[in-house]
């Protein structure tokens, strides 16, 4: 009996030492230690040189600012014309946008034809009639 216990003993200790194995739950390689890491290095000097002190600012432009001359270059210098159109016209007024509203506003009566001209359908006019008056 002694020596059945013992022999049970000695068998379950071997034994336990494959319990932590398996086919499903072994260990596996960790895919981010196999790499090589690449060595650090110093950057290149790009000579980048300090602001001037009061000068502006290079994000002090917006966003859509900088897309806006990224995409389509400086703005364009003003014809002649453009610009003598732009010295006789003058500033708006500053309530321009409240007084057109008012209902005391006077306007201009284009008659009907201009208002059926803004009223008429978008299409490309193969609907369109005519009509002879008498």
């Amino acid at each position: 009996m002694r020596k059945s216990a013992l022999i049970l003993l000695g068998t379950s200790v071997l034994l336990s030492a494959c319990g932590g194995g398996g086919l499903f739950n072994r260990q596996r390689p960790d895919e981010f230690a196999v790499q090589r890491q690449a060595p650090l290095v110093v950057p290149p000097d790009f000579a980048l040189v300090p602001p001037a002190p009061g000068a502006p600012r290079p994000t002090d432009q917006g966003t859509a600012a900088q897309a806006q001359s990224a995409l389509f270059g400086p703005p364009a210098p003003r014809s002649g014309v453009e610009t003598s159109v732009n010295q006789l016209s003058g500033q708006a007024a500053p309530s321009i946008r409240s007084t057109v509203g008012d209902p005391a506003t006077q306007t201009v009566a284009k008659g009907d034809a201009t208002r059926d001209i803004i009223a008429a359908p978008e299409g490309d006019g193969r609907e369109a009639q005519t009509t002879v008056g008498n």
